[in-house]
């Protein structure tokens, strides 16, 4: 059982900051932001931000994963905001 969790925690460890990294890219790449929502990528930094606050990982692999999950992806989540936003300024 403990192999089959060591995997699983590496999906959202590996998922979320990839998924999020490409709407970054999409963005930063010259592709508008126009239908792409400040708040929900708002919501998403202070959620990512939650879980891990919340998160009592028990050993060193888990804590790197919680890490890579939540934490690269509020840095992310970070970056759409602030694109969308500064392009939107731009755009005024």
């Amino acid at each position: 059982m403990q192999p089959l969790r060591r995997f699983a925690g590496w999906l959202p460890a590996v998922i979320l900051p990839a998924a999020t990294f490409d709407q970054l890219w999409v963005i930063a790449d010259g592709g508008s932001s126009e239908n792409v929502s400040v708040v929900t990528w708002t919501l998403f930094l202070l959620a990512n931000i939650g879980a891990l606050s919340l998160g009592r990982p028990e050993d060193r692999i888990a804590a790197f994963q919680m890490g890579l999950a939540f934490g690269l992806t509020a840095i992310l989540d970070l970056g759409i905001v602030f694109l969308i936003i500064t392009q939107r300024i731009a755009a005024a």
